[in-house]
């Protein structure tokens, strides 16, 4: 028998410690947070997720990163089930042009409203507001530009949203796209 408390197949005990930490974060946990609680430090806790990703391939919960932030969310698969279990969402669908605006944000991260209006070639502060309330966009800096305009990206609630693990793992962009319009002067 290995393992931890002669359990077979039992986790390490900083790996299981991480695991339980994820579980009861009320969301997205800090590295520094994580490596605080476990006496380690955050290198170690990277390569302690990365361990901790591979066991929960193939389960009802995956892994999800995001910069500095880690967290355990159901796995997609496991959504049409979770969806009858708490009785059906009543979440409103994304519009059109939030929809755009939020794939131009999760492609283009980090960036400023004024250049997505420049790709959509229409404004979208509302659009940006709609997906700020949902949290799946959030300010994450200023440009060093002229006005220093906000620059957003996306969020670990995104992510969730989608099903992916990290923003890596969105799909690449079709090859057949138009151009993006030239930066003025």
């Amino acid at each position: 028998m290995n393992g931890v408390n002669g359990r077979a197949g039992a986790l390490p005990q900083h790996l299981q410690a991480l695991e339980a930490m994820l579980f009861v974060a009320e969301g997205p946990a800090e590295l520094a947070e994580l490596a605080r609680g476990l006496d380690l430090s955050i290198a170690v806790v990277r390569g302690l997720l990365d361990q901790l990703d591979t066991t929960l391939v193939g389960r009802g919960i995956q892994l999800q990163r995001h910069g500095a932030r880690a967290q355990l969310v159901t796995a997609p698969e496991a959504g049409a089930a979770i969806e009858r279990f708490l009785g059906g969402r009543n979440e409103q669908r994304l519009s059109h042009a939030a929809l755009e605006t939020l794939a131009i944000v999760a492609y283009k991260q980090p960036i400023s409203r004024p250049q997505i209006e420049a790709i959509r070639g229409v404004d979208c502060a509302r659009a940006l507001a709609t997906l700020r309330a949902r949290e799946l966009v959030e300010e994450i800096g200023r440009a060093d530009g002229p006005g220093r305009p906000l620059l957003f990206g996306t969020t670990m609630r995104f992510l969730e949203h989608f099903g992916l693990q990290h923003p890596g793992d969105l799909p690449p962009l079709p090859a057949s796209l138009p151009a993006e319009p030239e930066a003025g002067p």
